[in-house]
């Protein structure tokens, strides 16, 4: 049987997640596959991290980032360093996750070389091209070239169907993120861990671009709000490296002595705190299908989503960055145990951790 040879464009902390599976999954089977890991190292930190984390060796690692660097940057210099690489593996596919300016420069370097893309993660919209910017355009145009589209949930393929996808070339897979979280707890996958302390923990995450500035401000004093109101409450936030979060975060919640204040976490950190979490505030886009898999209401502070299926199952809601409804609607579930219970019990629809094999099975068929 020949090998499937693969190339595994990464270079954000989520797309290290969420292929890590797929790169570990692929490197388990080396008769079927021969498997490449390039990145562009666009989160640099945060991206070593996990590679760390998940003991992922990196076959090309592009360095492209610069101080103040733009997006211009981040295109040209990652479009430039995968085109060479892809020239030189000559891979059969290049696999892409996501929406990042890596995902789509991935992808457009594969087309340019005639090598056939895999988007995992695929057929997510808002429908609104400036939010989330730039990702929703990056997720449209990686659509447009991709070969392979493996969609986490049927409403995902049904996006990719009105766009004039075959069904030839979707795969309904589950998210890989699932599938990483599972790897990470092992055993204790699905069990949330209760609070031994007395107190309620409140795991906030806030960075996303179109939140910076007066956003941010209105996330912070709601926050200040909830731990005042609630003498239970702590609240833990890991504080995204961005300047422009910090300039924000540090100076309003940095005195309160319920308010934690922390470096962004380790993954398995991250997990173990989410499954200790009593509920989470983000605008993150993959704690909205991580968090439920472990019972664990989430409330989204952005104006859209492109997860609309969490919302659909209830067991996340849309609060926006308006300060009061924030505090109302978070304020609600710690009063009203059944209107918590009812989330934290609601169905996930993002899978059942077994989105990798769906996807080899593909790949190789």
């Amino acid at each position: 049987m020949s090998k499937t040879k693969l190339l595994i464009v990464m270079g954000t902390r989520p797309e290290v997640i969420k292929l890590a599976p797929v790169i570990i999954g692929a490197r388990n089977r080396p008769d079927e596959f021969e498997t490449f890991v390039v990145t562009t190292s666009q989160h640099r930190e945060m991206l070593d991290q996990m590679l760390d984390t998940f003991q992922i060796g990196v076959d090309f690692d592009l360095d492209i980032m610069k101080p103040n660097q733009d997006l211009r940057h981040v295109t040209t210099a990652a479009l430039n360093g995968l085109h060479d690489v892809i020239g030189d593996v000559k891979p059969d596919w290049v696999i892409v996750q996501g929406d990042t300016t890596t995902t789509f420069t991935g992808a457009l370097a594969a087309f340019y070389h005639q090598v056939s893309v895999a988007h995992v993660e695929a057929g997510l919209r808002t429908y609104d091209k400036r939010q989330p910017f730039p990702e929703e355009i990056n997720r449209r145009l990686t659509t447009q070239i991709a070969d392979a589209h493996f969609a986490p949930t049927t409403l995902s393929q049904e996006n990719l169907r009105r766009e004039g996808v075959s069904d030839d070339v979707i795969w309904v897979t589950g998210n890989t993120g699932i599938d990483a979280l599972f790897l990470t707890l092992g055993a204790k996958a699905g069990r949330a861990e209760p609070s031994t302390t007395g107190t309620r923990r409140l795991l906030v995450t806030a960075h996303r671009r179109e939140n910076h500035g007066e956003p941010m401000e209105r996330i912070c004093r709601a926050v200040l709000r909830l731990v005042d109101e609630f003498p239970d409450l702590h609240a833990l936030y890991p504080v995204h490296l961005s300047p422009r979060v910090r300039q924000v975060v540090l100076p309003l919640l940095g005195n309160h002595p319920r308010v934690e204040l922390g470096e962004p976490l380790e993954y398995r950190q991250f997990v173990e705190e989410m499954n200790r979490a009593h509920l989470i505030l983000t605008d993150s886009g993959g704690i909205q299908e991580e968090a439920p898999s472990l019972g664990k209401p989430v409330l989204v502070m952005r104006e859209t989503t492109e997860r609309p299926e969490g919302i659909d199952a209830g067991t996340v809601r849309l609060v926006g960055t308006d300060e009061e409804r924030i505090y109302e609607e978070t304020a609600r579930l710690l009063r009203d145990h059944d209107a918590y219970r009812e989330m934290a019990q609601a169905r996930n629809p993002y899978g059942d951790g077994r989105a990798t094999e769906k996807i080899l099975a593909a790949l190789k068929g």
